[in-house]
């Protein structure tokens, strides 16, 4: 199993303020888990993120609560061993080498479901959830259902992977994708919100988790990230990130999450909120939304796609 590589920050201060929405790789891991982040340590009521590092043949009992969640592996694969009601149930789950190189397989936990992780050869994997307010099915969900597409043009190309947004899984309120941004390139550009609810926009927390790819001779990069004040809410955050960590939006326009030159990133989105449709909706910084029109002149940045697409 491949060791997720340790890094340091410059030491410097975080940025006056910010320090409650940026957490450090490492900041929230205990036991198998590298990182743990509740709801209410993120301070709010809906999203949350767990990343569970499995050695060779380890188990994990990962108990069911109010919260459904996605078995998502980043890096090698697992068994799902269901017990409680649905008790018997085991599902394999073939995973994949890497972020950076393929999409993959996933099953989908509702809310008071405990079930135990295994993996024969070790493994990374994300728990993306959300706290859940009705009963949806256990179910596993192949590859070939993630919805996959290139967005933006020229420097602000991107690709996405949509494994419980605008596709076949039925949630409660949990929606989750990934975004891979070649070095060099802007991705969440325009900067956006979604921090209320109207006909064009709904409330969801959102939780970003970094990978950044390995530079020649195993250099560890960085990306930068940025978030900034929306009507009635105050929020200033601007910093680098690096392999492992997490910055939380409870709201704001943000964006852009910039990928340095020479560095691939990855990130996972984690988005909830008390609405109940499932959907996606958000608003444009209204001053930078003409960057849009643009597009239609550029080309796609030719080392997209990164891994397979659907």
């Amino acid at each position: 199993m491949t060791q997720q590589p340790q890094h340091s920050h410059p030491d410097q201060p975080e940025r006056s303020g910010q320090s409650q929405y940026v957490i450090r790789a490492g900041g929230l891991a205990h036991d198998a888990y590298e990182l743990d982040l509740s709801a209410e340590r993120a301070g709010w009521e809906w999203s949350s993120l767990r990343v569970l590092a499995l050695e060779p043949g380890q188990g994990v009992d990962v108990p069911g609560g109010e919260h459904e969640f996605l078995v998502l592996p980043l890096s090698g694969g697992c068994t799902v061993e269901v017990e409680g009601e649905a008790a018997g149930q085991t599902l394999e789950v073939t995973g994949r080498d890497s972020v950076f190189t393929d999409i993959t397989d996933y099953v989908y936990v509702p809310r008071r479901t405990d079930v135990r992780l295994t993996s024969a050869q070790g493994a990374r994997i994300a728990l993306p959830g959300a706290r859940a307010t009705t009963d949806k099915p256990l179910r596993y969900c192949p590859r070939e259902e993630v919805g996959t597409g290139l967005r933006g043009a020229g420097p602000s190309s991107r690709q996405v992977s949509n494994y419980a947004l605008g596709n076949e899984v039925e949630t409660s309120h949990l929606l989750a994708c990934e975004v891979l941004t070649p070095g060099g390139n802007w991705s969440s550009y325009p900067p956006h919100k979604h921090d209320e609810h109207t006909e064009v926009e709904r409330v969801l927390e959102e939780i970003y988790y970094y990978q950044v790819r390995e530079g020649a001779d195993g250099a560890q990069g960085f990306a930068l990230q940025r978030i900034y004040p929306s009507p009635g809410h105050d929020i200033d955050v601007c910093t680098e990130v690096r392999d492992g960590d997490v910055v939380v939006m409870p709201y704001g326009y943000h964006g852009p999450s910039v990928a340095a030159p020479g560095y691939d990133l990855y990130y996972l989105n984690v988005m909830a909120g008390p609405a109940e449709d499932s959907v996606w909706l958000m608003t444009d910084d209204p001053h930078h939304t003409w960057v849009r029109q643009t597009w239609q002149t550029q080309e796609v940045d030719p080392r997209l796609p990164m891994t397979p697409m659907n």
